[in-house]
This record gives structure tokens, C-alpha cells and sequence, in this order.
């Protein structure tokens, strides 16, 4: 069985799922929370890792929804994801890294060249041989920096458990038209994201409606719609804690990312 923990809100996830921060490509580290989940195998483990994220990132930034329960890796496998969390990490933005077993995968926007090789880097100098390192850094294109801009971290809204619209969503994507058409075509997705409540098999579907609705709507907007591909996350990546009204609030959102 895999270790999962998720950070999200500023970067990072170690074991089989996901974090994601949702600060612009080109700003520096951000101050929103970072959301710790998953399992690992007893409470000194649990202690160790939270103590490791509140140190580098501040105790009130980081939430946990950590659970201890069975599960089985690598050697040493808590002493190396201690290593893996620096304050490197902390340049990139909207990152994510996972760790399943020893195989590390790195992804998310950073400001130069130079810092992608370093930081990936930095990591895979602080694991041993029996690790693999997946460099999924990329160099943060201007372009983004317009969608971000656009957007403003606002969420686009829909009406409760549906892919329809509402008037303030609408709003929104009316200007997020203006940003896309400064692109030129370039290649968009547009990624559907949605909170914990229900089934995930329902979350999946229901997020993926909503991208194709804006996809649509911006498209009968006049862009391009061969430039815009969509897909649906479901609840596998939070940004909040969705144990909260508030958290569970920021996790319905539409992303808007420059095509890899």
C-alpha cells in the first residue's frame, strides 16, 4: 500500500495522490495554508513529518489531516521524505511532490531555469540510488502570469451541484475571455476541481461538466476552441481544508493553466 501526503495552498505532496498551490507562477512564496494528508505508519512518524513542514513553512500554515494507520515502505523511507522538504521547495509555485515508495515526482512552476536543476537537483543528492526522480519542473511562461492575473484567485461559480453557471461566474469568465484572447491561441486547460462531499466518482464527473461549460462559454466568447482542453479533477486536489465551510468553498474552483 502507498504513503499519501498532500500539501496544498503553497506546494507539495509526498506518497500516491496530490497537492497543489494555487499561488501565481511568478510570485514568491506564498502565505496560504498547506494541507497535510494521508497516511503514515505510527504518531512519532506523523510527529516528525508535521514538526519538519511547521518548521520550514510556519506552524500556523500548515493543517493536518494526517491519519496513522498500516502501511508499508521503503527503509528509512520517513528519514528521506524529511530531507525531501527544504526551503527550496518553497520557490516553486502551484507545485506538487509525490512520493509512492522511491520513486519521487517533482511538477509546478518555478522563475528560471536555474532553479528547476537545482532544486530537482537538491533532491535527488538527498535520497539514495534506490530512488527515482521525476523532474516535472517547469520554467513559468509569461502567458500564465495573464491567465493568473485575470483570475485574481476568485472562484468561478456554478449553481450547487450542477455545471451551470451563475451570473458572478459569468462575470468572471467574461474577463478571463479578454486574458485568453492576449494569448493568441496558445494552448489553455481548464481544469475542474470540486470538494470532498459525495462520491468521488460523482466529484469527477461534475467537475469535468464544469470545465466543458467554460470551455463552451468562453468559446462562444470568440476563443479558439481547438486551444482550450479541459479536464476534471474531482476532490483529488485541494487547495483548504475541507473539513471547513470556507476550505470546502475554495476546492470548487476552475484552474487555468498554459498547456505544458
Amino acid at each position: 500500500m502507498s504513503k499519501t501526503i498532500l500539501f496544498a495552498g503553497c506546494l507539495l505532496a509526498f506518497g500516491s495522490a496530490r497537492a497543489q498551490m494555487p499561488a501565481p507562477a511568478a510570485a514568491p512564496a506564498a502565505s496560504g495554508p498547506i494541507v497535510v494528508a494521508g497516511t503514515v505508519a505510527d504518531e512519532a512518524s506523523k510527529a516528525a513529518l508535521l514538526g519538519r513542514l511547521r518548521a520550514v513553512y510556519g506552524a500556523e500554515r500548515v493543517v493536518d489531516q494526517l491519519a496513522v494507520g498500516t502501511v508499508s515502505t521503503p527503509a528509512n523511507w520517513n528519514e528521506y521524505v524529511g530531507r525531501l522538504i527544504g526551503p527550496n521547495l518553497k520557490m516553486i509555485s502551484r507545485g506538487q511532490l509525490k512520493v509512492d515508495g522511491n520513486t519521487v515526482s517533482l511538477r509546478g512552476d518555478v522563475a528560471n531555469e536555474g532553479q528547476r536543476q537545482q532544486i530537482a537537483g537538491d533532491i535527488a543528492a538527498s535520497l539514495n540510488p534506490t530512488y527515482t526522480v521525476n523532474n516535472g519542473l517547469r520554467v513559468a511562461a509569461s502567458e500564465q502570469s495573464v491567465l493568473d492575473a485575470a483570475l485574481a484567485n476568485r472562484i468561478i461559480e456554478f449553481e450547487s451541484g450542477k455545471a451551470a453557471l451563475t451570473p458572478s461566474g459569468m462575470a468572471i469568465l467574461d474577463q478571463m475571455s479578454e486574458a485568453l484572447r492576449k494569448l493568441n491561441g496558445i494552448k489553455v486547460e481548464v481544469i475542474g476541481h470540486t470538494d470532498n462531499a459525495g462520491s468521488r466518482a460523482g466529484n469527477l464527473s461534475l467537475s469535468q461538466a464544469r470545465a466543458e461549460a467554460v470551455k463552451t462559454y468562453v468559446a462562444a466568447r470568440g476563443i479558439q476552441a481547438d486551444s482550450i482542453s479541459v479536464s476534471g479533477e474531482g476532490p483529488d486536489r485541494p487547495v483548504a481544508d475541507n473539513r471547513t465551510p470556507d476550505g470546502r468553498a475554495r476546492n470548487r474552483r476552475i484552474e487555468f493553466k498554459v498547456a505544458q
